[in-house]
């Protein structure tokens, strides 16, 4: 009798310490708001790669179609670079002000600006402002997207999806110029513009960051993006304290 007694009292603690149905519905809950968010933003990281592979496939059709001496050309293919810079150095106070969904509909908006510029250019002027334009929101992309991923992204996805950034520039450059052998310059230009309407297009069904919420002082909706972003029935008590307590 002491023995039944003792074993059963033995078995009580692995009843207790059972997960809850939280618990257990958490450690099982896929993050699928975070891959989502993340394949979104890195249209942005595509876009970079097109803008710089893209003048290299089309240099003779638009040297032959618009009649631009060698220097010309040349100036097309390094002044997205200046445009670059200035959207490198302007991104992170546009990004802490407006947010990081905010600020990559800005930076779309100069792509999107941009491909139809150099689409419709008749000179090299125009060419220069297209190019200057896609730069300006190429270089603004090469900020906004890493850090936007890092602060959707739990601990354990971190590293994987911040490479998905770097991953998608190169595909970027490779996809322009296979198909810049193949299709008009002109055309071209319209292609690379596809990535920057899926971008504004799902900017609309993802959170915004949730650490940039908290750091502006937006608690209900720090507390809604993160839940969106780890699943309804995950508990998100602890990550949200550890997030306000580093900010």
């Amino acid at each position: 009798m002491a023995m039944t007694i003792k074993e059963e009292e033995t078995r009580k603690p692995l009843t207790a310490v059972e997960d809850g149905p939280d618990d257990h519905q958490s450690s099982r809950e896929h993050p699928w708001m975070v891959y989502f968010s993340t394949f979104v933003s890195v249209c942005g990281s595509y876009e970079l790669g097109t803008c710089t592979g893209y003048s290299s496939p089309t240099q003779t059709a638009i040297r032959e179609d618009l009649n631009l001496s060698l220097e010309q050309y040349s100036l097309f293919g390094s002044i997205l670079t200046i445009g670059a810079m200035i959207g490198a150095i302007t991104s992170g106070l546009i990004a802490d002000y407006i947010g990081r969904k905010g600020a990559m509909r800005v930076y779309t908006a100069f792509c999107v600006a941009g491909w139809l510029v150099i689409y419709f250019a008749r000179g090299a002027l125009a060419l220069y402002i297209g190019r200057l334009a896609t730069g300006y929101g190429m270089g603004a992309f090469s900020y906004v997207v890493p850090v936007f991923i890092a602060e959707i992204a739990p601990k354990n996805l971190r590293g994987l999806l911040t490479a998905a950034n770097q991953c998608m520039i190169s595909a970027g450059v490779s996809i322009s110029y296979i198909i810049g052998n193949v299709l008009t310059w002109r055309a071209l230009a319209l292609v690379d513009l596809a990535p920057c309407a899926f971008l504004l297009f799902g900017l609309f069904f993802i959170p915004e960051s949730p650490r940039w919420l908290a750091k502006t002082g937006h608690q209900k909706e720090f507390e809604s993006s993160l839940q969106k972003l780890r699943g309804k029935n995950v508990n998100i008590s602890q990550e949200a304290a550890e997030i306000q307590r580093i900010i």
